[in-house]
C-alpha cells in the first residue's frame, strides 16, 4: 500500500474504542472482516490496523480507489452484519473519510 496525495483516492480512518479485556476480540473480528471480505471488494488497496499500549483503542487504516468503494463495501449484507457485531463489542467506533494533504518524507 502505498499513500499518495492523488485526488482520486480514498483515506479512511476508523477509529475503535473498547475496554482491555475486549481489545482482542475486536482485533480478531476485524481481521477476519479484512481476511474475507473487505480486502476481495472492489477498489480496496490496502490497510493496516493499529492497537494503543493500553488496548483500549484500535485505528484501521484503509486506502480505496475511490469513495465509491469504500461506501459499497460499507452497504452489502455481509458487512452490515459484521459491523453490528463489532460494534456491540465497542463503546465506540467510527469511519471517517479523508484526503491526504501532505506527505512527508525522510530527509
Amino acid at each position: 500500500m502505498q499513500i499518495t496525495t492523488d485526488p482520486d483516492g480514498q483515506t479512511v480512518i476508523t477509529t475503535f474504542e473498547m475496554t482491555p479485556g475486549t481489545c482482542g476480540d475486536v482485533l480478531e473480528a476485524l481481521q477476519d472482516a479484512y481476511d474475507t471480505v473487505i480486502r476481495h471488494q472492489p477498489g480496496f488497496l490496502g490497510a493496516a490496523l493499529h492497537v494503543n499500549d493500553a488496548q483500549t483503542r484500535i485505528a484501521a487504516y484503509s486506502r480505496w480507489q475511490a469513495r465509491t468503494d469504500f461506501q459499497a463495501m460499507l452497504r452489502t449484507d455481509e458487512m452490515r452484519r459484521r459491523n453490528r457485531a463489532i460494534a456491540q463489542m465497542c463503546a465506540r467506533f467510527e469511519p471517517v473519510m479523508y484526503d491526504v494533504a501532505t506527505l512527508v518524507r525522510p530527509g
